[in-house]
């Protein structure tokens, strides 16, 4: 009997060891810059790369090694993975995975074609896009668009086990990547534009168990805050106070979905991720201030719980979702050490926070045009710290139901929607691609009927007047300052996600199609490539067998794109976004590539 008992605990300890070495193994992936493990390029989201054989002096030489037709003509969003000999390409809806084995030439080693009811497609909100798939524990995991959550084994692409997140009939669907964090999967939830309730989910990596979900509104058990010791600027938010800023059971269909992109701090063990908007778009028929919709959540990984949490928008009136993504920095502010968290909302104000208590420090606007609000109120003394200081004229609210409200910047798609910035410790600027669009915006009343639309409002998109002549900025960002320290104006927005690199060089891709890369110092331009379409996936750089790569997805699509991508005509179809992009279609067609670059042997 007591061999009996040594041998379990061996076999206990050793299981725990395995989750330990997966973990292990992982942050060993996403610390080595040869590896493009995790979709965000580390924990922190900042997106950069150590990798310096490719440098400013000769990415002018930049030449394409090979590429890949994903065979999907819908936007590609996100980016493939690196991890050792294998890359991991995604696609949109039907939202197929192709392992390529890079040590022979590329070739097909696996594909996953999962069976979806192509029901789900007229219930994404703005195009089929997927942001990408991720790697833990010899795994492959996929949220799919009908919110199967999928993992696939790495090495032979065989299902391992999956689990079902959402309910499409009701309207709730996934555009977004997972995020593996200790033995668990992090995972949200699409679906805003059909009233549904936003939630993270921690689903365990071994075999799918759901382990806690925190809800962005709703009851204390549901959202998982402690009314004591979670805080809102740094006072304790109270008892249910997901339900109190609510009129009646409002808040059951209240929106706040959580699609973006998360970042983990492992010395904190906190994760970060905003909320979306509350539903419906109609903000008449949502009194309150909506909470907490339009939030950046700082979570307990193990149990879910919110330690603070800020609410960007309160009672948003314009559909500027909060959820952006975190990036998490070590910089001195006033000669002392902070751990930063830098948001970039869709609102248009940047945001630098410090991430342990929540506590506000910046709060400017990154697009000069930005008008719904005059400043964020910055004075800890203040009634309306924190809050967003509203212009009557462009208060969707108080002009009324059935009113169109004109001249509103930023749109909806916000100064900046999912596409990820980059951060470079070495010149600690953040490089931002934007959206320099407005939008007259006309409230209406609509009722809920589950899994049917519920926007209650009309939309259309244009540059502002006296534009620089775009409808897009790829702009160099100081967080301590919050100041725009160098701005590369684009005929249209830039949907791209960025890449800095340690040889000082930024990459972003252009609707039009266009890679770019330039000075990270300085914003010139040192290289450009036209792709096979629309760029609206994340540029991303990994080195195999001694020699750097750099690669992107192309095709066209995503909310600017919708258009093109859903062929649609109608100005004010595409929540407004089809009249504000038509003329993308002289310049680019659909089609998926990835495209791989590299410098000349």
């Amino acid at each position: 009997m007591k061999r009996l008992l040594t041998m379990l605990a061996l076999v206990s300890i050793g299981g725990g060891a395995q989750i330990a070495l997966a973990n292990s193994e992982l942050q060993k992936l996403i610390d080595d810059p040869n590896q493009w493990a995790i979709q965000t390029g580390d924990y922190a989201n900042l997106r950069y790369s150590k990798l310096d054989q490719i440098n400013k002096d000769n990415v002018g030489k930049l030449q394409v090694a090979w590429n890949f037709s994903t065979g999907i003509l819908r936007g590609h969003e996100g980016a493939p993975l690196v991890v050792g000999d294998m890359m991991y390409v995604h696609t949109p809806f039907p939202n197929t995975v192709y392992a390529l084995d890079l040590s022979k030439d590329g070739q097909i080693a696996w594909k996953y074609e999962p069976k979806q009811d192509p029901n789900v497609i007229p219930v994404m909100c703005c195009d089929t896009v997927n942001r990408g798939v991720a790697y833990a524990d010899n795994k492959i995991f996929l949220h799919q668009a009908d919110t199967t959550v999928v993992a696939l084994d790495a090495k032979t692409g065989k299902v391992l086990w999956s689990v079902k997140n959402g309910d499409a009939s009701k309207g709730e669907t996934n555009t977004a990547t997972v995020m593996p964090v200790k033995d668990k999967v992090l995972v949200g939830i699409s679906g805003g534009e059909f009233g549904v309730r936003g939630h993270v989910t921690a689903y365990s990596m071994a075999d799918g168990k759901l382990l806690w979900r925190g809800y962005s509104m709703g009851p204390d058990s549901d959202t998982l805050m402690d009314p004591e010791k979670t805080t809102h600027l740094g006072k304790p938010v109270g008892k249910d106070s997901g339900l109190t800023t609510w009129e009646g059971d409002q808040w059951k269909i209240g929106g706040g979905t959580t699609w973006g992109w998360y970042a983990y701090d492992p010395e904190l063990n906190l994760m970060y991720y905003g909320s979306g908007n509350p539903s419906t778009w109609n903000p008449t028929q949502r009194p309150g201030d909506n909470r907490w919709s339009m939030t950046v959540f700082a979570r307990d990984v193990d149990t879910g719980m919110a330690k603070w949490v800020y609410q960007m928008t309160p009672h948003d009136e314009w559909d500027y979702d909060g959820v952006n993504e975190m990036i998490l920095t070590n910089q001195q502010i006033d000669g002392q050490d902070r751990k930063l968290l830098t948001h970039f909302d869709r609102n248009g104000f940047g945001y630098t926070m410090d991430r342990v208590t929540g506590e506000l420090l910046v709060a400017e606007k990154y697009d000069p045009v930005v008008n719904w609000a005059t400043k964020v109120d910055m004075d800890p003394k203040s009634e309306k710290y924190g809050r967003p200081e509203v212009v009557a004229q462009y208060s969707t609210e108080q002009n009324g139901e059935d009113t169109n409200t004109t001249g509103v910047c930023p749109a909806a798609l916000g100064t900046k929607d999912q596409q990820p910035a980059a951060y470079s410790p070495k010149t600690e600027l953040f490089y931002v691609p934007t959206n320099h669009v407005c939008m007259d915006y006309e409230p209406f009343r609509v009722s809920y009927t589950a899994g049917q639309p519920y926007v209650g409002a009309t939309l259309s998109m244009y540059p502002p007047k006296d534009s620089h002549g775009g409808m897009g900025n790829f702009i160099a960002w100081d967080n301590k300052e919050g100041k725009i320290k160098w701005s590369l104006p684009e005929p249209f927005s830039v949907w791209s996600g960025a890449l800095a690199t340690a040889g000082d060089v930024v990459f972003y891709g252009t609707l039009e199609g266009y890679l770019k890369a330039v000075d990270a110092t300085t914003g010139k331009e040192l290289y450009r490539f036209k792709t096979a379409s629309g760029v609206i996936g994340n540029v991303m750089t990994y080195a195999h067998g001694g020699k750097q790569y750099v690669a992107v997805l192309s095709g066209v699509g995503g909310w600017a794109g919708i258009g093109l991508a859903a062929g649609l005509t109608n100005p004010t179809e595409g929540l407004g976004a089809v009249g504000g992009y038509s003329a993308l279609s002289n310049y680019t067609a659909l089609g998926g590539t990835l495209t791989v670059f590299k410098l000349p042997d």
